[in-house]
């Protein structure tokens, strides 16, 4: 599995300010519509219920917000770079301004867990997250986030 199998370029944003993580999941449901057609209400709920389990502020700045939902055919991915650092419970209490967010089909049991272990790999990669970090662009983030792609393959 690849990044560029899960997040499609138009599902990558650099959001200027954002409240609260009620707000941002907000934005995470809005974009799961305009980029996958998911319903926004069922995806902030989904988000929401996991959250509820436990903060999904994995520490370092990012955050890898993930739920199932009924309906998804397939691993959905978003990332959301934020330009103020949010408050997101993390594991090591620092702001989070590196989101990752993941929708899963209900049933998607190997192909969530992957795609949770692929993400979380490249955000443990530092020399990445500060690349994304000095970029605001969504085409230069997409490109950053899918460039070990290309890199692994040759």
């Amino acid at each position: 599995m690849q990044l560029s199998q899960i997040l499609q370029p138009n599902a990558v944003k650099t959001i200027a300010s954002c409240t609260s993580k009620k707000r941002l999941f907000h934005d995470i449901g809005e974009m799961a519509d305009s980029c996958y057609g998911l319903k926004p209400s069922a995806v902030i709920e989904a988000l929401n219920d996991r959250e509820n389990l436990g903060p999904t502020g994995v520490g370092m700045g990012v955050a890898l917000p993930h739920a199932r939902l009924a309906g998804v055919d397939a691993v959905k991915g978003i990332f959301l770079r934020l330009e103020k650092p949010l408050n997101f419970d993390a594991i090591d209490r620092q702001p989070v301004d590196l989101v990752f967010a993941l929708i899963a089909p209900e049933s998607a049991g190997v192909d969530h867990l992957k795609a949770l272990a692929l993400v979380s790999r490249t955000f443990r990669n530092t020399s990445v997250c500060a690349k994304l970090r000095a970029n605001s662009d969504p085409v230069t983030l997409f490109t950053i986030l899918t460039a070990l792609e290309s890199s692994q393959a040759a």
